[in-house]
């Protein structure tokens, strides 16, 4: 079923409420809630209550935006098993995570399989609990190419692990279709925005209306 939602974090200035409201005024059906502000990792009565407001206002918790990155985050202090709490207790149905903290050129051999085992680790324990796992599309981190995202699904034969699809900055529109299509069977989530490459130096991105992109 695709419906279409709002990532609280687009709106991170205003507290868990006004989100619920400002998404209700644009006709939206769901939120990812952030895990770094609306819904902080481990803060269950938190996620209890956001979750029971976003139902009451007629919205569904789409999924829970979690900082958890594989491979790094439970030898740095970010437990999984915290992240799943709140996401229960959210009544998220995915987790996002992130696929390591370093993009692909950086990474070897054992650093990709790290990320793997890691991933597949948090897929059972996510299983247990009766939620997905959903694999953030993102600069620094494998996912920053479509070639290592076929590769890092070809690795994880896990039936809970998903993608988070973004349109990759900097590609066309052919190109961001193709590898589009390419995760089409494990899509998760498509995160949807206009950016384009900047051309200015220190300037990597320039954001625009979502709406310029409809021909583009």
């Amino acid at each position: 079923m695709i419906y279409p939602g709002a990532c609280s974090l687009t709106l991170g200035h205003l507290a868990p409420l006004q989100v619920i409201e400002s998404c209700q005024r644009a006709g939206l059906a769901g939120i990812e809630w952030w895990g770094k502000k609306h819904v902080p990792h481990g803060e269950i009565a938190v996620a209890k209550q956001v979750g029971n407001l976003t139902r009451n206002a007629g919205l569904s918790v789409s999924s829970y935006g979690s900082y958890y990155r594989a491979g790094i985050s439970e030898n740095e202090g970010l437990a999984f098993s915290a992240v799943c709490e709140t996401a229960l207790a959210l009544g998220a149905p995915m987790i996002r995570v992130w696929a390591g903290n370093q993009g692909t050129a950086e990474s070897d051999a054992a650093y990709f399989q790290a990320v793997v085992d890691d991933l597949s680790r948090i897929a059972d324990m996510a299983t247990e609990s009766g939620v997905a796992i959903t694999v953030e599309y993102h600069g620094g981190t494998l996912t920053d190419d479509p070639a290592t995202v076929s590769e890092l699904s070809a690795r994880i034969a896990h039936p809970a692990v998903f993608f988070s699809w973004q349109p990759p900055i900097g590609l066309s529109a052919t190109e961001c279709l193709s590898g589009l299509e390419a995760v089409l069977p494990r899509l998760g989530t498509i995160h949807v925005f206009h950016w384009t490459a900047g051309k200015e130096p220190g300037r990597q991105t320039i954001r625009h209306p979502l709406v310029d992109g409809i021909e583009f």
